[in-house]
């Protein structure tokens, strides 16, 4: 007998692994968790059926929702990160000596002991002194924080369920006045590729671009996220993401990635002209 997962990607296309097995299934208050082993991109967790994390392409997605915008301003000291739950992020952003303080504000605690338990290669920096945990809404918690961080970065689900609060214009207006004169606001920012992702990335470009006054889109192959063509929203108050002196001091600091590169974050920046002409 062969076990298979299957996410649906639209009405007409779906995604399909073989599985190993599956190792865990509950309900939080939120959503649905699982977590399956597959051989091809090893263990895998899903909320409400979606794929959010495997240990085979998750170094994707997590270096480039980091190092973009540590590359992008070198001084970057205070962080929040919204979402984020297994920890991928917050392993990134823990290498960099210069950053001070991380908050994590993720809604649902389960898919943090969840991540502990089972993936330990993205949730293994938690418990380092300068992340603090904050089991909230994201959308309430930023409401009263006025120049208080130099990065935000939105590590949601999709626009819809749990995560939808955090694709309105109210939220990224309060992410504006929550971040330091010259900080920089990143969210990962769905595919340009099927119809309904398309829409809901267009709507949270079009929200962004009305709050920060430069506003830019990146690009990434993530394989076993829909159409595997996924986008991140860069936003900043002062720094532009490609024009700056500071991106090639990255290399300075020596952090070994398996993605990003300094090559690779002039070029992510190039948009196809389908996407481009999404955005306009």
């Amino acid at each position: 007998m062969e076990l298979w997962y299957t996410e649906k990607h639209t009405e007409n296309v779906q995604f399909s692994i073989k599985l190993d097995r599956q190792i865990y299934s509950n309900h939080s208050d939120f959503q649905r968790i699982d977590v399956f082993d597959s051989k091809e991109f090893g263990r895998f967790f899903t909320l409400d059926g979606l794929i959010m994390v495997t240990e085979k392409d998750e170094f994707i997605y997590h270096d480039m929702i980091v190092h973009v915008p540590m590359a992008a301003n070198p001084d970057i000291k205070d962080v929040l990160v919204i979402g984020a739950g297994d920890g991928g992020t917050i392993r990134e952003l823990t290498r960099y000596e210069s950053v001070e303080s991380i908050d994590v504000v993720e809604i649902d605690e389960m898919v943090v002991e969840v991540c502990k338990r089972f993936l330990p290669q993205t949730a293994c920096k938690f418990d380092d002194r300068r992340v603090k945990l904050h089991f909230e809404d994201g959308l309430k918690y930023i409401r009263n924080k006025v120049s208080e961080y130099d990065l935000i970065i939105v590590d949601s689900t999709d626009a819809f369920g749990p995560g939808e609060g955090l694709f309105t214009k109210e939220f990224y207006g309060n992410c504006y006045k929550a971040l330091k004169d010259d900080g920089i606001l990143v969210n990962q920012h769905e595919s340009p590729y099927y119809d309904s992702y398309a829409n809901s990335m267009r709507r949270a470009h079009k929200r962004i671009s009305e709050v920060f006054p430069i506003c830019s889109v990146y690009q990434a192959h993530i394989p076993t996220y829909p159409s595997g063509h996924w986008l991140f929203g860069f936003a900043s108050k002062k720094y532009h993401p490609t024009d700056n002196e500071n991106i090639d001091k990255w290399n300075e600091l020596g952090i070994k990635t398996k993605y990003y590169n300094t090559e690779l974050h002039r070029g992510c920046f190039a948009l196809p002209n389908y996407v481009k002409e999404l955005l306009e």
